[in-house]
């Protein structure tokens, strides 16, 4: 009888109104792929994931944690805190499950229904799907035509916002945003900007001595890229000291998970081979630029966008897909046209048959009557 009254919708109304449609767009499986097009080996190049595995320290240290995962994870994260204090520097940290839920927790912690909350667009949707999950206000912040921030239009919007989202590099831009952008805003801004470094380490900007003089900045950062972590989803940020104490009321009791915590702790340990997978994704996200044969935005991660007009970017998404490699079509972000697409750097068989099929159906399409 129960099962009956869920199956007829009766208590469909009950849903909030901001859940009844939208989501965040997930790029295709790579399963259900190969199974339609009956094709053994897909590349994966649509969720900006590192193609190598984790490092071989980080296997070890979350396989050990294994053994005392009856227990409780410290809800402080103090062994993860310090390692993350090794690398960069004393600062304070705050950590979440992916950067994902580093953001939530941060919204969760400064904004109240009906408050505003400002985002740089076109960009990561979450942002705005979780401010609109405390039921705020999303202003969204057009970019320029080149996809760089107007520091002036940025900060109108968010001098009423208690917290305001930019990420640089940009997804799905690849956009890097200068130093004396993000200094400019902060210096006119009254509530917070978060500022998402998931890709920084691809690029030569360094944001972190910011910290030092501004009290209203956090930045985000994650394992899941650089360091090969994807699946452990470990978030954590950088934040002013002022802000620890509430940030944990705010949180989930127990969010991170011990095993991905020393996981997280293994990988920060092996910065070789972090480096070496910067390197490998500069060298590879020239060659994509230079050989794809469509216009490629600036990129400072581990992803480019190619603009492949006359294709809309869903069609090129279906047509690659068909020949064995998943793209990210770029329809889903708010404020880009629908000829774009993101493409991740992958292994290297991924890269080259990119290249390959992509400049095929260019050549194609040049060919046809």
């Amino acid at each position: 009888m129960v099962g009956e009254k869920s199956r007829s919708g009766r208590y469909e109304g009950l849903v909030r109104d901001c859940f009844r449609s939208g989501g965040y767009v997930f790029a295709g499986r790579p399963g259900e792929i190969a199974q339609k097009e009956g094709i053994s080996r897909i590349a994966r190049l649509g969720s900006n994931e590192n193609p190598n595995p984790p490092a071989r320290g980080a296997v070890r240290l979350g396989c050990a944690a294994l053994n005392e995962a009856n227990r409780y994870p410290d809800e402080t994260m103090e062994l993860l805190v310090q390692s993350l204090a090794q690398t960069y520097g004393p600062d304070s940290f705050v950590t979440g499950v992916g950067m994902d839920g580093v953001i939530e927790t941060m919204i969760r912690t400064l904004v109240n229904p009906g408050d505003r909350v400002s985002v740089s667009t076109p960009t990561f949707s979450f942002y705005g799907l979780a401010a609109k999950a405390q039921s705020a206000e999303v202003v969204p912040v057009p970019r320029s035509e080149d996809y760089s921030v107007d520091p002036g239009l940025f900060i109108k919007a968010a001098r009423n916002s208690k917290i305001s989202f930019l990420c640089s590099p940009n997804n799905p831009t690849g956009t890097v945003t200068p130093v004396r952008d993000v200094i400019e805003i902060l210096s006119e801004i009254d509530g917070i900007l978060f500022l998402d470094n998931a890709y920084v380490e691809f690029c030569s900007v360094d944001y972190l001595p910011l910290m030092e003089e501004h009290e209203n900045l956090v930045i985000g950062r994650t394992m899941s890229k650089a360091y090969a972590l994807a699946g452990a989803r470990v978030g954590y940020a950088f934040v002013p000291a002022w802000i620890l104490p509430y940030y944990h009321r705010a949180s989930t009791p127990f969010t991170l998970n011990s095993v991905s915590a020393q996981a997280a702790m293994g990988a920060l340990a092996d910065r070789e081979s972090m480096e070496a997978y910067v390197r490998y994704v500069i060298m590879w996200r020239e060659r994509f630029s230079r050989e794809c044969g469509f216009p490629v935005s600036p990129s400072g991660a581990n992803f480019i966008m190619a603009d492949v007009a006359p294709w809309s970017g869903d069609a090129m998404v279906r047509e690659l897909a068909r020949r064995g490699i998943i793209v990210r079509s770029c329809a889903g972000f708010p404020g880009l046209p629908d000829h774009f697409i993101r493409v991740s750097i992958g292994a290297e068989w991924e890269n080259e048959l990119f290249l390959k099929e992509i400049r095929s159906i260019r050549e194609e399409k040049q060919g046809a009557p």
